[in-house]
């Protein structure tokens, strides 16, 4: 489990199918072998450490349903160590497994705030609910705006100094998870009506 707080933006140094390295600082402090990290919002297991590289496999679902896939040396990722049970819950519960991606269609100025626009497939949609929460590649975000095909939310200065997010461009992929609680509820509302 994560909270969706960025601790660190890391750098590729190597993205071949089924690998990945990433050259961090933060977060190897207390990292072992065998420990979750989020990678733009993706739990992956640390494989090797080598210095201030990590080493994580990727297996072929993880490219259906990520962006993981498209980087490449030198693209900056979002890093986030796993809970413990002494960890400030700062976002919100995030399992850093990816439902979806979607598409970045707009950066907005909003005074000191940036108003980030991703479209977003249905099953996402379902799960979006205004001032509720969002995991957009891997950074806890607040919905404040939804219609049928997309959601906007703002970006505070503090997320736009530590995450990747600003450095995005209309049409990058993004990772995307909805709230667990939501999807929760609505899988037991619906074998309920079904039952």
């Amino acid at each position: 489990m994560f909270t969706g707080i960025i601790e660190e933006v890391g750098t590729v140094r190597r993205a071949d199918q089924g690998t990945l390295v990433i050259e961090c600082g933060t977060i190897l402090e207390g990292t072992a072998l065998g420990d979750s990290i989020a990678i733009n919002g993706v739990d992956l297991t640390v494989a090797a450490i080598d210095g201030a590289l990590l080493t994580f496999n990727c297996m072929p679902e993880t490219y259906r349903r990520s962006n993981l896939g498209e980087l490449a040396e030198g693209a900056p990722v979002n890093l986030e160590r796993s809970l413990t049970l002494a960890t400030r819950l700062s976002g919100h519960l995030v399992r850093g497994v990816v439902e979806a991606t979607g598409t970045l269609k707009s950066l907005t100025p909003e005074g000191d705030a940036l108003i980030a626009r991703y479209s977003a497939p249905a099953e996402i949609l379902r799960h979006c609910v205004v001032k509720g929460p969002i995991t957009v590649d891997g950074a806890s975000l607040t919905v404040v705006a939804k219609d049928a095909e997309s959601f906007s939310v703002s970006l505070v200065q503090y997320t736009q100094e530590h995450t990747n997010l600003v450095g995005r461009e209309p049409g990058d992929s993004v990772n995307l998870e909805s709230d667990i609680i939501a999807r929760y509820v609505d899988e037991l509302l619906t074998e309920r009506a079904a039952g």
